[in-house]
């Protein structure tokens, strides 16, 4: 029971997890869409995922603590040593273009992590864009739309139809709902000036406005050209998943409760749009 503990949460800590998250939403990209799946853009994806998430989150810890790093992050670095191998060895089978796309998103990620701003900036913590107060949850929300929706549809070549722009939006708006029982989870511990959606405006105006974008998202599904009942159906059901996480979300969460289930929703997203295809 001890190893299986310990292989979950490592397969939470490394952000295994996580990228799984992304890659589903890929697929789900590609099933609305009814468009074949670039398996290399997926493994790119995924990689690419572990590679981010690992840096942003532990390069801090690493580079001021490596002398007395705990086994199970010394683990993780190796993992992610071999993850950003295979990052490399799936970049070098997509198109310059679509690495050009992917590189913006990686200097996202990469000055989110790194100080490059002045220090006299009113930041949270560092002069990175993770500091700035109250951008954290749209830069996130827009590095995902833009991995999950934009990127794999010009990679395929497909045009930019009103169908993607809202496909885009829709994502972009539920990465910043399922972000919010995180933010709400770290109430306790953020400084008030990150500036979240909860510090700003309080618990339960937050749970109120996540509602709102919620049933956004749905009535948005209506301004499709192409709508299909199944898939619309799919979108309602996780949809109505996320609100109820979003609703129970609170400070003191029980463990893995946002990082495993909260992350899971787009798993499920993706098995129940599969399965109506």
């Amino acid at each position: 029971m001890l190893l299986l503990r310990r292989i979950f949460e490592f397969y939470i800590n490394s952000h295994m997890h996580v990228a799984i998250a992304i890659c589903s939403l890929v697929l789900v990209t590609y099933l609305t869409f009814d468009l074949p799946a670039n398996t290399d853009l997926l493994g790119f994806v995924f990689f690419g995922a572990i590679s981010g998430y690992n840096f942003i989150k532990y390069f801090g810890i690493a580079r001021f603590h490596h002398r007395r790093l705990a086994p199970w992050l010394r683990h993780i670095q190796i993992f992610a040593l071999i993850a950003f191998m295979g990052l490399v060895f799936f970049a070098l089978r997509l198109s310059i273009y679509t690495l050009l796309l992917f590189l913006s998103m990686g200097l996202i990620t990469f000055f989110y992590t790194i100080p490059f701003l002045p220090k006299k900036m009113l930041l949270y913590k560092g002069t990175n864009l993770r500091g700035i107060s109250g951008i954290k949850i749209y830069v996130v929300a827009l590095v995902w739309t833009a991995v999950t929706v934009v990127i794999p549809m010009e990679d395929c070549g497909y045009a930019i139809s009103n169908d993607v722009i809202i496909q885009a939006f829709q994502i972009f708006l539920y990465v910043i709902v399922a972000t919010l029982p995180f933010e709400i989870r770290d109430l306790q511990y953020d400084s008030l000036k990150l500036a979240t959606i909860p510090q700003q405006i309080g618990l339960g105006a937050t749970k109120a406005a996540g509602t709102a974008l919620i049933f956004l998202i749905i009535g948005m599904e209506l301004f499709k050209d192409e709508l299909e009942i199944g898939k619309t159906v799919v979108l309602v059901l996780v949809m109505l998943i996320s609100l109820l996480f979003l609703l129970f979300s609170k400070k003191n969460q029980i463990q893995y409760y946002s990082s495993f289930w909260v992350e899971a929703i787009p798993i499920v997203w993706l098995l129940l749009i599969w399965g109506i295809n």
